[in-house]
Order: C-alpha cells, then structure tokens, then sequence
C-alpha cells in the first residue's frame, strides 16, 4: 500500500468526526481515538477545529459557597475532574460578590452547587435561586431544616430510618413541655428517664458543644466533645450536672467500641464509608504522617446503603453526609451534616466527579441542545484493565498469614477415674471411640467445678475416703482454668480420652502406683488433656496490626501505599473466611488493623 492510499484513507476515517459527515456519530466514538486523531492533525486542521468548538454550547456550573469550602482540596480536586468533561465549564462565586453583591450581579449559571457554612448567607442564595431557576445538586430549603437537630430527626422518624432512643428538651417554646427532673445517676425529661451514660445536644446543628455524661460507679464527671483543635477533639471535665440553660436533646449513649462511621452519598445509588476513633474516648485525635486525621475505610452493609439512599433522598441533597453508629447488631443515624466531601481519597474523587457530570448532563443536554450520550449506568459491576487487555472483576483474595510472636504452647496429662469425671464424659458425647474437647466455657466451668470439689475431699477426707487424682495435678488443673479470672478466647483447651483398661503404661504424668510400680491396669478410666499458651505477646499485637494497616492500604482509597495491582470496590457484605481450627481467632487483631474490628463479616 502507498502512502498515498494511506493518506486518503487516514483522511477518509477522520471525517467520522465532521458533525456534516452522514454518518456522524460522537457519543458512541471511542474519545481515546478523536484525542489520538486531534493529536495527528496539523496546525491548520488544530486552528479550524478551534474556532468551531468555540461555538459550541457548555453547561455553566456554579459553585456559591464561602471561599474556604469552594477552595478547599477536595473541592479543587473534584472541580479538576469536573471540567474533564467535554461540555462542562465551571464557576466559582468570589466571597465578596455573595457577601456583598446584589443577587442580580451574580454570575448566571446552569447549574448551581450550593450549601451553608458559617457566615454563608444562605437565605440570600435562596432568592437567587429563584430568580435564576437553575437546576440545584444540593435542595437550598432543606439546608434550613439540617441547621436544627429536632427537624433533622422528625425527619429521620418519617423516613423509618432508625435512631437512638432521645427526648427534647425545648426551653425556647413557651407551648411545649420542658421538664426537667436530675438525679445522681439519671435524669427525666418529659417523662422520659435517661439513665448515665447519656448524651446531651444542642438543638441547633451549628453548635458543636456536646456532653456526655457518665455514672458515678464510672467515676462520674462528663466528656465535652466540640470541634477538632489541633489534636484535641473532648475534654473530660468532672462536671456532671447538665446544663440550666437553652434547648437540648438528650439520648441514650450508644457502644460502639471506641469508632463511629461517617458516610458520604454522591446520589441516591452511591455511598462512602470511613471509621475514625470516636471523639469520645480520650479526645485525643489520630493523625497521619501528613498530618491528616486516621480514618478506615469501611464496607456498608445493604440495610446501611438503603440508610444512605433514604437520608439521601430524604434530604434532597445530592452530596450528603451522615454519622452512623453501629451498637448491638444495629446501625443507628446520630446526625446528618449536608453538603460533606471525602478527605484525601483520590477514588472517591473519580466517583463523584463522574456521578455529578453524568448527573448534570443527564438533566440539561437535552434543554441546551449538546450532543451528549447517556453513559453506562452508575450501578455497573466494577471492572477494571489488566496486562491482557481483558476487564474483570475482584472475586476474592487469598491470604496465607501465620500468626505473630506468642507464648510457648503448654501440655499436662493426668489419668483419672472419679465417677463425676465419667458423667462428664457421657454429658458431652463420649464414646469408647469419640474423645471429648472442652472448649467452650461453661465446659471448662464444669471442668474447674470438679477438680475445687475433689480438691475440698481430699483436703477434708482424713484418710477415710480414697481419691484417686494426685493432688499436684489437680492443683495444676484448677491454677489454669482460673487463670485471668474468667474463660475467654481459645487459649484453654480440656480433652477426655476413653482407657478400657486403665493406663497401660507408666509416662511422663507418673500416673503409677502410689508404690512406685506400674501395675496392669484392669479398671477403665480416663486421660484428662490441658493445655494452654500460645497467647500472643505485645509484640506479636504489633506485628499483627501492621500486618492489617498494610492490607488496609490497597484497599481502594487507601493513600500511604502504592499496589501495583488496581483493586475494584469490594462487593456489599465482604465475607472473611478462616481456616478452622484453634487458633483462628487470633487473625481478628490483623482484621482490626485491616478495617476496624465489627465491620467485616466472619464466616467459620
């Protein structure tokens, strides 16, 4: 072929691109090819097609928000992603013009992206929005009713949307009831009693001084929460009386072992999830090497993601955050912030840009007349390029993680033939053929109960009544299962084995003859297995959180680390499975450091 022919051919492909060639068609035509074919074309083609894209019509999005938040990195990060798209051009409203400016000199805009912080006029902005009837991501009027905490949870309780237990305590209305009734450890409110721990709100959302209070068997005094100052987010006073003046609500205090979990929608059909160390604890804030506050990402259930639809919806606010609090099996909303942006997640950054310029475009390409496709719906499964060339999907990942440094694991054996033994043995399943592994700890509970009662019979038998277990041993015995004061984890272990005939030979446990010889057994009885340690050392701790703080970086959103393999979003409901085994609780502290303890669910 010459380069002739090549030529016209390249000329005759490019006029794919012409909007007058009669088989025009852009929304379907790869855009990594017309960037390669505009990258091609000389200076003349580069200066035509210039100055008739200049003519085309883009969709003005306005940002009108004080100049902290429209300035903020997230914001920058997203407004760059944002004017990616072809027929997207977007404006930010200068401080002073939304200060100071009549709303008839505010830039005229398609679309506006608005929401209230302090010092934002916000009612100002309403009138504008009305003279200017420009389609709105975020609804002004219900950024009214998120500035009061009593008309965020009326919401909250239409939408069925669940909430701690709470009453208010309204002292700025003269028609409704304020009573308030304080005791040493509780309070009564409206008729409502709260017993300590409680929490203690303003009503309005601005106000940020919440109190919780604790009982006096917790050393009373209470915990003052506000906004983050340096690394200090509460202060613990010992003050326990709650306030005399302005309005409250009080709630009852929810466990949620130390974390709680914020989420931020992007529409209806998106939700992200982080945890953080609840400000609750000490106060003390967890910060990175950049000086950026600790959070973890975190996968939401499918009952937490349609919390987030209907808070979403519920709102009218396309970009909205919320806190969860996930105690007793339940997930609980506590407040709803509005207009909220991910820090420090470049992911995120992608996700919400390409939501927010589908979902403008979707509204106002056909009214403005631009050529633009409908793209592939939000809601498709995550696929991702690989060196094949194929896309595919993250199914699982597998781990092969040995445990980290742990105490020496530790055996006794004793053989035993008292009748409460043997009924035990049965109690459990016990066979000829089937041992018995006592695991669990009312299993172990029995175990000790024995071992203290033959203990108290030879100690009170004055040589009348025959007991056939050593003493030493069943001192042994009885000093490891009361070890730590009660039975938790998976670091004791009892096991009974069927002898038909008694112990045939003298061992390492000396169970012969009180004579020194090893007589041939006749009489059935059992061998009683301990064993305990292997507990992991302070050490082996470290070792297995850094371990989940690692794994907790390649997750999608995870900075600090780079992965050379690019991971899809996680599937809803993630499941772990373990190894069965002895020892398969010990992975739970790799999974604390992977995603917080209680927000991955454990298959066995």
């Amino acid at each position: 072929m010459s380069y002739t022919e090549l030529e016209s051919g390249y000329k005759g492909f490019k006029g794919f691109l012409d909007p007058n060639y009669p088989f025009y068609f852009p929304p379907a035509f790869p855009q990594y090819v017309k960037q390669r074919l505009a990258g091609m074309e000389d200076v003349e083609d580069e200066d035509s097609g210039d100055s008739s894209s200049s003519n085309e019509k883009n969709v003005i999005v306005g940002i009108c928000a004080m100049a902290k938040k429209s300035g903020s990195k997230p914001m920058q990060a997203i407004l760059t992603r944002l004017e990616e798209f072809d027929y997207i051009k977007t404006i930010i409203f200068p401080e002073e013009t939304i200060l100071k400016a009549p709303i008839e000199e505010w830039p005229n805009v398609d679309c506006l992206i608005s929401f209230h912080s302090k010092g934002f006029p916000l009612e100002k902005t309403a009138s504008y929005a009305a003279l200017r009837d420009p389609f709105i991501l975020n609804n002004i009027d219900m950024q009214f009713e998120l500035q009061d905490r009593r008309k965020v949870y009326a919401i909250l309780e239409e939408e069925g949307i669940m909430l701690p237990r709470y009453a208010i305590l309204d002292r700025d209305s003269n028609d409704s009831m304020h009573a308030l009734i304080e005791s040493e450890d509780h309070i009564e409110v409206n008729g409502v009693t709260f017993n300590k721990p409680f929490v203690e709100k303003p009503v309005s959302a601005e106000d940020h001084n919440i109190y919780i209070y604790y009982p006096t068997s917790a050393g009373a005094g209470s915990q003052r929460l506000f906004r983050k100052i340096g690394s200090r987010s509460s202060v613990y006073s010992p003050e326990s009386r709650v306030r005399k003046t302005g309005s409250f609500i009080y709630e009852d205090f929810m466990p949620t072992d130390g974390t709680d979990v914020k989420v931020y929608t992007v529409g209806p059909d998106y939700a992200h999830a982080e945890a953080r160390k609840s400000p609750a604890l000490d106060g003390k804030v967890e910060r990175d090497s950049c000086g950026k506050e600790v959070r973890y990402p975190v996968i939401l259930s499918a009952g937490e993601k349609l919390v987030a639809r209907k808070v979403c919806l519920a709102f009218k606010q396309t970009v909205c955050g919320f806190d969860l609090l996930r105690a007793n099996g339940k997930s609980y909303v506590c407040d709803v912030n509005g207009f909220s942006f991910v820090k420090n997640s470049n992911k995120y950054y992608d996700d919400c840009a390409r939501i927010l310029g589908n979902m403008i475009l979707r509204e106002l390409a056909p009214t403005l007349h631009i050529p633009w496709a409908i793209p592939f719906q939000l809601d498709d499964p995550p696929i991702v390029p690989t060196t094949f060339g194929k896309m595919m999907e993250l199914r699982c990942v597998v781990g092969v993680i040995r445990h980290g440094d742990r105490t020496p694991k530790q055996k006794m054996k004793m053989e035993i033939r008292h009748s409460k033994f043997f009924e035990l043995f049965d109690k459990y399943g016990g066979t000829p053929e089937n041992n018995v592994k006592l695991k669990k700890p009312k299993q172990l509970q029995e175990v000790l109960d024995i071992a203290r009662f033959l203990l108290f019979e030879v100690k009170h038998s004055d040589g009348e009544k025959e007991v056939e277990e050593k003493r030493g041993k069943l001192d042994q015995l009885r000093s490891v299962l009361e070890m730590y004061g009660y039975f938790s984890g998976i670091n004791r272990k009892v096991q009974l084995k069927y002898q038909p005939k008694g112990h045939s030979r003298g061992t390492s446990s000396d169970d012969i003859s009180s004579a020194g010889i090893a007589d041939e057994p006749k009489e059935p009885s059992l061998v009683l297995i301990l064993k305990w340690g292997g507990e992991l050392t302070p050490a082996g701790r470290v070792q297995a959180e850094e371990l989940g703080r690692i794994f907790r970086c390649m997750y999608p959103g995870g900075q600090g680390m780079a992965c050379d393999i690019p991971i899809p979003t996680l599937p809803t409901n993630f499941p772990l499975y373990l190894l069965k085994g002895n020892r398969t609780e010990y992975p739970i502290l790799f999974i604390d450091g992977l995603c917080s303890a209680g927000y991955i669910h454990l298959i066995f």
